[in-house]
């Protein structure tokens, strides 16, 4: 007797294989703008392919790192603006595998979402790929994953993984790091990608709106914090090229407060002077709408410094010239004092 029952479908039970796709076929020529020559495969195999020049070092190290967009996410998908979370992902990665000398060579990315919409996952991926130009990386192959049931309706998720290679003589671990040594902060663009259940429960509480512009100057709210986080590589990397740098600090969530001890020894205190550069305002805005502590929000955001590079004295004229000239707005903000290895501060 024949089965009667309707053939149900992998597209009736919520997963779309052609939007799939469509969305390989939106991104190739993003995804293609990233290659380095090192790559040996084109999109849509099964991994990517990366051929590592051994000749460029005496005894390279692989430094790896992985990382998302946090609730950034939910300005973004407020706002139906997704180009620009795509950056975000892939700084978060490659400024953390920076800080150890590390060259970014390669990023994979991992988007998931309910139902997918092939126009706006083309969006965020292209958004990775700007991303990964800025940091001089290829973008070597992600996964794009539909998962009916999981997400809210036009909602996403997005994780990111980067790889990098530094010879091991270069390594780059603080240790050295002794009392005078000078501290450079480079600005920041905003928020970045930390603080955003903070940002988002002053928005609910104190109803205010994403399209309002709230001070002088400034864009909307919801521009102001769709910013992209500030990717570091491409200054940095010439500057480690030209000075010998004793440590570098990457001000993601836990700011400068809980940052830059990560990278010093217990016998010195990093010494930050809270006038020595102009805190945007968009910070401010927070404090004061929020009526958020200074210790709060230097344990929760960058507060306009996105890096920090550790140095001797002797060397802070130069590193700020080839700074500057990559572009890069730079403040002298401290020296390394007597302690026990914390952030301190000082006006």
């Amino acid at each position: 007797m024949a089965d009667k029952r309707k053939s149900l479908t992998y597209k009736e039970a919520g997963v779309d294989i052609g939007a799939g796709a469509e969305v390989v076929e939106l991104i190739k020529k993003s995804v293609r703008s990233t290659f380095r020559p090192e790559v040996l495969a084109d999109i849509g195999g099964f991994g990517g392919l990366f051929s590592l020049d051994k000749n460029k070092y005496k005894e390279p190290v692989l430094v790896s790192g992985t990382d998302g967009v946090g609730t950034k996410l939910k300005i973004a998908h407020a706002l139906d603006i997704h180009n620009t979370v795509g950056i975000d992902l892939v700084a978060m990665c490659v400024n953390d595998i920076l800080v150890q000398g590390a060259e970014p060579l390669f990023f994979l990315d991992y988007f998931a979402t309910g139902v997918l919409g092939p126009r706006k996952a083309a969006d965020v991926i292209e958004g990775i790929a700007r991303g990964c130009r800025e940091a001089g990386c290829a973008l070597l192959g992600g996964e794009t994953a539909e998962m009916p049931g999981f997400y809210a309706p036009g909602e996403y998720d997005l994780a990111g993984f980067a790889v990098g290679v530094v010879d091991r003589g270069d390594i780059i671990t603080g240790v050295s790091i002794k009392e005078g040594d000078i501290i450079i902060g480079l600005a920041s663009s905003g928020p970045h990608s930390n603080g955003y259940s903070l940002i988002r429960k002053l928005i609910n509480d104190a109803h205010l709106s994403l399209e309002k512009v709230y001070w002088d100057g400034g864009m909307s709210l919801g521009e102001e914090l769709l910013s992209p986080t500030k990717i570091y590589v491409k200054s940095v990397l010439k500057l480690i090229k030209a000075c010998h740098i004793k440590g570098l600090a990457h001000i993601t969530g836990g700011g400068l407060t809980h940052n830059i001890p990560r990278i010093l020894p217990k016998s010195v205190d990093a010494l930050i002077r809270l006038d020595s550069w102009l805190v945007p305002d968009v910070f401010k805005f927070i404090q004061h709408e929020g009526n958020v502590e200074q210790a709060e929000m230097f344990q929760t955001f960058n507060m306009g410094i996105g890096m920090i590079v550790v140095l001797e004295p002797e060397l802070v004229d130069k590193a700020v010239d080839i700074l500057s000239n990559e572009g890069e707005k730079v403040y002298i903000i401290g020296e390394m004092v007597k302690g026990k290895g914390e952030t301190k501060y000082a006006k």
